[in-house]
């Protein structure tokens, strides 16, 4: 039985530098010399391509030196379950992580790489009133639990970035760098990033994306026009943001996302259709079709695209006419210029001077599915008829008139909260990056309005999107409304503003609810569960005389089971089961893929059990930890031979 100690790739979350190493020993073994990489090979091997001039093209700040390596450097904390907080912890998918971002993406390297969609923040815009997370590289763990008031340590306060400090920008990039750099690894091959940004630092933060991303993988940026000027404005009034969009590869994205948004009222407008023809027997056609345009035109919401669907057809369907002709100046191939002929004269309708718009064939189909528009005669052009149904959406353009905001919303839940990000924005966005089962992260979640959009996006569409949340526990302002109602941190009304979107979706559709996932997992940031793994130097006496007892007192069995979770890089959404064998509590993760067994002393017959429980699910792979000083020796010996007996072969301790 191997134990894992302090330093296993086990006992602490995914080395990247090291994985990165491999990979180059991989490509280049004779770069790599005792685990170091030979520079002067390096220069031998690729000769030009390596860059040695003092000047060249490239964007730095002072600590980026730092940042870079911090990206790489891996965590030794752990997540702790918190059932009390969460909503239908036995069957939910959702998580909602409070902790520092930093911290939390290292520690979801291994369970999560490669299985985001999408990423969708909203980061502090470094306006130098708001938060900027203060990170102190020789131990973030540590630093996250004095900023939190887990050790009141005066001075390690969560404060502003001024924008009188020399290092105004630098601090800002510092704090971005490593997270984007991390959560780059999450997403999957064709996964995209969509990150809010003000005027303050939109450049800087398009070119650390990339570096990060790849500029080949930049797929442009939308203007989100509030329509609503800032009013402390000392030259021009900004009243837009920027949409920073980019993809993990712009290649593997286009092949399988088809990037487009429901056009906004076209649901609303073929609705409107039915219930006016349903008064075809009464009406006669050309009536209902002037009373359906009189509403469209009447209707200031819909845009002019909106507007040009204001006819319906013998059949009820919802179009507009299109011109035939081809567009361009030039004339069209010969294959566009053969003659449709008009099907009450039986003579050749008049072809436009540059062609038709498309060739022959597709005229073809066109006629077949009734969608030419024929005049009283053939001297009128024929026209298409561009079917609503057929076209209900659009491509994403690089303007998004949005001027509303979610106030009202929030009274309505009755949650305290200042500038949240907009529902209906989120959920259009999610919509249009996502599809059903897709997981979005948001690792700056503010008010959880990613998660509150993701559930009605559900609702709507009948989906099951997933959402993870990060959130470090920032104390909110004493003179706050936030405050005054009762909440002390930002995750705490996040948290209740999930629940309370939940609930009123529940109230407003019990049938349709019943189908969704409204629950989430709540887990909290914290050093490791095992006195071994955490790293403290500060702890070594204490950890020499308590050898004996290696998993801390204040935690629990749950707690370590998700540690261990979390640094085997499995889901921390598994299915997991609990059983009683011999007295002893043993945990079954994915369906026997994982048994886990942290009881006190252990007997043979406990992993005669685990045996055969192993049996009946039949896993394809199987493996076992137990608590190191669960068992005697001898039990010990006596367990893993009772185990590869069952074909378990990969049996660890802790």
């Amino acid at each position: 039985m191997e134990q894992i100690k302090k330093g296993s790739k086990l006992s602490m979350s995914k080395d990247l530098l090291q994985e990165n190493i491999e990979k180059l020993k991989e490509l280049f073994p004779e770069l790599i010399t005792e685990n170091k990489i030979d520079f002067d090979v390096f220069r031998d091997v690729f000769g030009d391509e390596v860059e040695e001039e003092d000047e060249y093209y490239r964007f730095t700040w002072a600590g980026k030196a730092q940042a870079r390596r911090e990206a790489h450097k891996p965590s030794t904390g752990t997540l702790r379950p918190a059932k009390e907080e969460s909503v239908d912890w036995d069957t939910t998918e959702n998580v909602y992580i409070e902790g520092d971002n930093l911290e939390v993406l290292k520690l979801l390297q291994k369970s999560y790489a490669g299985k985001i969609k999408m990423i969708y923040i909203d980061p502090p815009y470094n306006t130098g009133k708001d938060f900027v997370y203060k990170d102190d590289y020789k131990d973030n763990l540590r630093n996250y639990q004095e900023v939190t008031g887990q050790f009141d340590e005066e001075g390690n306060k969560l404060s502003t970035n001024s924008d009188s400090d020399g290092r105004y920008h630098s601090n800002w990039l510092n704090m971005m760098y490593p997270r984007l750099r991390l959560a780059r690894n999450l997403l999957k091959d064709d996964g995209a990033i969509l990150v809010n940004m003000d005027e303050n630092e939109v450049l800087n933060l398009h070119k650390i994306l990339n570096e990060i991303y790849g500029e080949e993988n930049d797929l442009g940026t939308i203007i989100w026009d509030k329509r609503n000027p800032k009013g402390d404005s000392k030259g021009i009034a900004y009243q837009h943001e920027n949409i920073l969009v980019f993809t993990k590869s712009k290649e593997a994205f286009l092949e399988k996302t088809v990037l487009v948004r429901p056009k906004k009222n076209a649901k609303t407008i073929l609705k409107k259709a039915e219930s006016l023809f349903k008064k075809i027997s009464e009406s006669s056609l050309e009536e209902i079709n002037k009373e359906f345009s009189q509403w469209i035109n009447s209707k200031t919401e819909f845009s002019g695209g909106e507007k040009a669907y204001n006819k319906m057809d013998e059949n009820g369907n919802v179009y507009q006419s299109v011109s035939m002709a081809w567009p361009n100046k030039k004339k069209a191939p010969q294959d566009y210029f053969v003659p449709l002929i008009h099907p009450e004269t039986n003579k050749e309708c008049v072809i436009p001077p540059r062609g038709w718009r498309n060739p022959s064939s597709t005229m073809n189909e066109l006629l077949d599915k009734n969608l030419v528009l024929f005049g009283k005669d053939e001297t009128i052009q024929p026209r298409k008829k561009y079917l609503l149904s057929k076209n209900m959406f659009e491509n994403i353009p690089s303007l998004l008139y949005y001027g509303g905001s979610d106030t009202a919303l929030l009274e309505d839940l009755d949650i305290p909260f200042d500038t949240p990000k907009v529902v209906e924005v989120c959920k259009q966005h999610i919509g249009s990056f996502t599809k059903e089962n897709d997981i979005v992260l948001d690792f700056f979640s503010g008010s959880a309005t990613v998660a509150h959009a993701t559930m009605k996006l559900n609702l709507e569409e009948k989906s099951n999107r997933k959402h993870i949340q990060i959130q470090l526990p920032e104390h909110v302002y004493e003179k706050s409304e936030a405050f005054k109602a009762g909440y002390k941190t930002i995750t705490e009304i996040g948290k209740e503003r999930i629940r309370r979107a939940a609930k009123k979706i529940v109230e407003e559709n019990p049938e349709r609810a019943k189908e969704l996932d409204l629950g989430f997992k709540v887990f909290k940031l914290d050093s490791s569960n095992i006195k071994g793994w955490d790293g403290n130097p500060e702890d070594l006496e204490a950890n020499l005389w308590d050898a004996v007892s290696n998993i801390k007192t204040d935690r629990t069995e749950e707690d370590v089971l998700y540690e261990i979770l979390l640094k085997y890089g499995l889901d921390l959404t598994l299915p997991i089961e609990e059983k009683t064998i011999e007295g002893k509590t043993v945990f079954n993760v994915g369906f026997g893929a994982l048994f886990i067994c942290l009881g006190n002393n252990l007997t043979n017959k406990v992993a005669e059990g685990i045996g055969l429980w192993k049996k009946e699910l039949a896993p394809e792979m199987c493996r076992v930890i137990f608590k190191d000083t669960g068992f005697t020796d001898v039990e010990k010996t006596n367990s893993v031979q009772t185990l590869k007996r069952f074909g378990i072969t990969e049996i660890k301790s802790i």
